[in-house]
């Protein structure tokens, strides 16, 4: 990640500064629907960062649509046909990407309805979710999180990543799940979410996170 300077600062305060910043944030394709990434791996929780901003949002009187990458990814038929413990189908196979823009941000676009499928697969149960489409009015702001979002030439108007090291990835991953790591290994190589990010967070210490700053 090379010398990058991150400030100490709590979980409350950054999903305040976070959603001060989105306030202003104009979509870079003149849409009135700002798309914010919040890129993470599973075990850095960056759905949790999403829905604190989501919170901060609602309390300024700016709606927001929480999506989670996991509610796209393909029936299991397609993501385990290579096996259930290959890296590369995880890093390039497991997200419906087509879904994705068709359901999430081809409805944000200019001229769109606003109408966006929060979910469209159960990787659990391996059924369609059958959930209804949610009005986003203009202005409300969409917040995507998910694993190795920031690969994907996703239309994002501001990209958070929710950054551990690696040993505290390897620590706060399920040993069942330790086969994902290599992926994960993969896009810091690739990708260099930590480099390539808006903003920065790291959460090594869950208690207490760091970010690098400032925003604007």
């Amino acid at each position: 990640m090379g010398a990058v300077r991150l400030e100490a600062i709590t979980w409350e305060r950054l999903g305040d500064l976070l959603a001060e910043r989105l306030l202003d944030l104009q979509p870079g394709d003149g849409g009135p629907w700002p798309r914010i990434a919040f890129d993470g791996a599973p075990a850095a929780r960056p759905g949790d960062l999403a829905e604190r901003v989501s919170q901060a949002l609602r309390v300024r009187g700016r709606p927001s649509l929480v999506v989670g990458a996991e509610g796209f990814l393909r029936p299991a038929s397609l993501r385990f046909e290579h096996g259930h413990h290959d890296p590369e189908s995880y890093y390039s196979g497991w997200l419906d990407t087509g879904a994705l823009w068709r359901e999430v941000f081809g409805p944000l676009d200019p001229g769109g309805d606003g109408r966006v499928l929060p979910d469209l697969w159960d990787p659990v149960t391996d059924r369609a979710t059958r959930s209804s489409y949610v009005p986003l009015p203009p202005g409300g702001l969409l917040l995507l999180h998910g694993p190795l979002l920031l690969r994907h030439w996703f239309p994002f108007d501001l990209t958070v990543h929710v950054l551990l090291s690696q040993g505290a990835l390897r620590r706060r991953t399920p040993e069942p799940d330790h086969w994902t790591l290599p992926a994960f290994e993969r896009y810091e190589a690739e990708t260099d979410p930590a480099g390539t990010a808006d903003v920065l967070v790291r959460a090594d210490d869950p208690r207490h996170p760091a970010w690098r700053g400032p925003l604007g």
